[in-house]
């Protein structure tokens, strides 16, 4: 007997849209092109590149390149994408990560998804030289950093990053990760 499998919620994170005028990728076409690709549910949630979908896939390194190059072809330029199984961000708002942070105005908490698993000799929690930013855990492909703008206007925490877990990878705000979850 042959069993269908259904349609999974996956996470799509598109990397560099949307910045600065650069990239420019309107969320409304976003969203057609990829119910035209036949996945179901498909939602965008803010300018930053995060859509929910529902697919079958066999393959989450399989589907992140088939949905980057079709969104290459229409858009005209290559758009770094990661994709996480919905189980991967319930679980992260289950282990509420940041509840020991004393939040302040200054203080920003950050998610980052790794396309590969990276290895580091970087100690954790690990702390920049200024105070400014720390990263504070590392589990499987995901990274949690704490970046503190009021000792630092202009951080490089996103080259921190890239520094030690390569540019595979994309961030976003806690307070993003919490709005997919309440979608999902």
């Amino acid at each position: 007997m042959n069993v269908k499998k259904a349609p999974e919620r996956h996470v799509v994170f598109l990397r560099g849209i949307n910045v600065g005028g650069h990239h420019k990728v309107p969320m409304e076409e976003l969203r057609k092109v990829l119910e035209g690709m036949k996945f179901e549910n498909v939602t965008t949630l803010l300018n930053s590149g995060n859509i929910i979908l529902d697919t079958i896939a066999d393959g989450l390194a399989d589907l992140e390149d088939k949905i980057a190059e079709k969104l290459e072809n229409t858009f005209g330029f290559q758009i770094p994408i990661i994709i996480r199984k919905s189980e991967v961000i319930e679980q992260l708002i289950n282990k509420a990560p940041f509840k020991d942070i004393t939040l302040t105005k200054d203080i920003r908490l950050y998610v980052s998804f790794l396309k590969k698993n990276a290895s580091t000799v970087l100690e954790l929690p690990w702390i920049s030289p200024d105070n400014s930013f720390r990263i504070i855990e590392k589990t499987d492909n995901t990274v949690l950093s704490v970046l503190d703008l009021a000792v630092s206007k202009t951080p490089k925490a996103m080259k921190a990053l890239e520094d030690y877990y390569g540019s595979e990878l994309t961030t976003r705000n806690w307070n993003t990760i919490e709005r997919i979850s309440k979608k999902l």
